[in-house]
This record gives C-alpha cells, sequence and structure tokens, in this order.
C-alpha cells in the first residue's frame, strides 16, 4: 500500500514522525508536506504564483504551500499513485466545527475530491499537558489499521482526535461518532483600533455523544465526514 503524508504543522513536527512511525509497516511512506507551520489556513491553495518543491530525503519533500497544495502536487506529481492520505498527527484538536478551518482536515478533503480515501489524525491537548507521543503511536497503529482495512465510500474521509491523558488514566475507547455542530465561543480582547480572539476552547459546546463530548471524556473520536 503506497500512504502520502502530510500535515499543517511542517515536515519537521514531531507529530508527523509520529503518524510515519505509526504508519511504517503498514505501507510505504512518501512525505509531502508544507516546509513551515500553517495551522489553520483551511482550505486555501495556491493557484496564482508558483509552488516551490523542496527535497528533503528520499520520498519526502517539502513544499512552499498549503496542506491542500501538498495533496494536489503530490496527486499530480510527485506520489501520483498513493492509495490512501494521512494527515497529522496534529498538535492540537481538530474537533467539531474546527474541521471547517483545519489545514489538517483539509488535506484529506483535498484528497477525496480526487478520489483518494484519507484520514485526518490530531491530538487534543489540555492546557499544561504535554503529548506523549509513544502513546500517541500506539493508539494510532490500531486506528489506521482498522480504518485502512475498510472499505472506502467515496466523496467521504475520517477525521480522529485524540484525547489528552496523564499517566495513571485508564486507556481510551475507540468511539465513532457525529460531528459536533455548535459554534466555538466567541470572545475577543480588544484594543484601540484591534480585536484578538480569545475564546476558550475547552468550554466549547458539548452535545453528549458529539466528537468533542467523547474526547473531553478522554476516548478516540472517530467521525466520518463527507466533502
Amino acid at each position: 500500500m503506497n500512504l502520502l503524508l502530510t500535515n499543517d504543522d511542517g515536515i519537521d513536527a514531531p507529530g508527523l514522525a509520529a503518524l510515519a512511525e505509526a504508519a511504517a509497516a503498514l505501507g510505504q511512506l512518501t512525505w509531502v508536506a508544507p516546509h513551515t507551520h500553517l495551522s489553520g489556513c483551511g482550505h486555501r491553495v495556491t493557484t496564482d504564483g508558483p509552488i516551490r518543491v523542496m527535497p528533503k530525503y528520499a520520498r519526502r519533500w517539502a513544499i512552499d504551500g498549503t496542506p491542500a497544495d501538498c495533496v494536489r502536487v503530490a496527486l499530480a506529481k510527485l506520489a501520483p499513485d498513493v492509495d490512501w492520505v494521512l494527515s497529522g498527527m496534529n498538535h492540537g484538536g481538530n474537533l467539531g466545527v474546527d474541521v471547517h478551518h483545519s489545514g489538517t482536515v483539509a488535506a484529506v478533503r483535498e484528497a477525496a475530491l480526487h478520489g483518494k480515501p484519507g484520514i485526518a489524525l490530531s491530538h487534543y491537548r489540555k492546557r499544561s499537558v504535554d503529548i506523549d507521543w509513544e502513546r500517541a503511536q500506539r493508539w494510532m497503529k490500531q486506528i489506521l489499521a482498522e480504518l485502512l482495512a475498510e472499505p472506502w465510500t467515496p466523496g467521504t474521509f475520517w477525521n480522529v482526535n485524540l484525547p489528552s491523558l496523564i499517566p495513571g488514566d485508564p486507556e481510551p475507547q475507540v468511539i465513532r461518532c457525529p460531528l459536533e455542530l455548535g459554534p466555538l465561543p466567541l470572545s475577543f480582547r480588544e484594543g484601540a483600533d484591534w480585536l484578538h480572539y480569545d475564546g476558550n476552547y475547552h468550554e466549547r459546546a458539548r452535545v453528549a455523544g458529539s466528537d468533542v463530548d467523547v474526547c473531553f471524556a478522554g476516548n478516540i473520536a472517530v467521525t466520518r465526514l463527507t466533502c
């Protein structure tokens, strides 16, 4: 199986390396990721200028563009034979309405638009709680093996969010769940001529059984989305 790896945190992000470790036994890996951090860029693509392609190592390229650009360039030029696109592991959750501004999710949405299945993987993080990448890899191995083995429905893709746990917490369950549709809290710090978003991510809407509720409760939220 040929697997394309990308993200929105940049090609040197620890989450991408963790994803590569988790996926290594599942197929041949090709990395095509932004050369810099582009979190929150959504589904923006570059159409009005050149996109610089920078070889890094064997089957690894850094792209001067967005996550969606990375998938486009990979499918058109660098790795047209990929079977699945894996995006992440994002350093922070992509829950509920986050999927509309997430570059991590946009990458697999772009893949689905071109007829390729994909999985976006993110790691929710509570304040002051560091991510245990080794534990995250173990969770990802299980989830990737399960989802890659399932028949794919064209026009769909997967969004996976790992919970923020501390040592001693029980192992999470993997729960298939719907997307939380409530908006993020609106709160801004205000200056003389500026506003700075200051909403509390952890106090967002949390309908029972939604991906936000599942992940905040300490479990792994797996949601199938449509383009």
